[in-house]
């Protein structure tokens, strides 16, 4: 049964509704692609926003596209105490009850009232991944990370779509806990 997979670090981003895209960058903006992400059809555009917390403001945040049903910021647990807001760790799209903050852009601002988390960390997985796996959506695991510094990752979520490519993803403060680079390889643990 194969049990590594591979790791890939997330940093503070925001995805964003078209009507939002709009406000922020003017009417008829799109989003423009600079670099592809792991996952097929994801990538990071070139328009980033300021996040406007309570305490402070998170400047040129990525917007990564392409455009979502609904407007999401996904910080670090230090950005949601710099900011002054309450670090929700949610899996994507889980939004409701979340803190909101201003998002503000070159042609405007969004007053988002939820929307802020820390993204729980998670795995994505082809079917044909899963099945080879032995994992089925939304399972549970922990998964070893790193060397010297390894570390051992629970409440690992399992994401299972047939258009997912197979990649773990953590935020940026465990990966530089751990001392891990992209790409590294992560040990499921059953």
């Amino acid at each position: 049964m194969e049990k590594f997979i591979p790791v890939n670090m997330s940093n503070r981003h925001i995805h964003v509704t078209k009507e939002h895209l709009e406000i922020l960058f003017g009417e008829g903006h799109e989003l423009t692609n600079i670099k592809d992400l792991s996952q097929p059809g994801q990538y990071a555009c070139d328009e980033k926003v300021d996040i406007v917390g309570p305490k402070s403001t998170l400047k040129g945040v990525r917007i990564l596209g392409p455009v979502r049903p609904d407007t999401q910021v996904e910080i670090s647990m230090f950005d949601a105490r710099t900011m002054g807001v309450e670090g929700m760790v949610r899996p994507s799209g889980k939004i409701q009850g979340t803190p909101g903050c201003t998002i503000v852009g070159p042609k405007g601002k969004v007053e988002l009232k939820e929307g802020v988390i820390v993204a729980a960390r998670h795995i994505h997985l082809h079917t044909s991944d899963s099945e080879r796996f032995g994992l089925k959506d939304r399972d549970v695991v922990k998964v070893r990370i790193g060397d010297e510094r390894a570390l051992v990752l629970e409440n690992v979520m399992v994401r299972v779509h047939p258009t997912y490519a197979m990649d773990m993803h953590i935020d940026i403060e465990e990966a530089n806990a751990a001392g891990i680079q992209n790409g590294a390889l992560g040990e499921i643990i059953r």
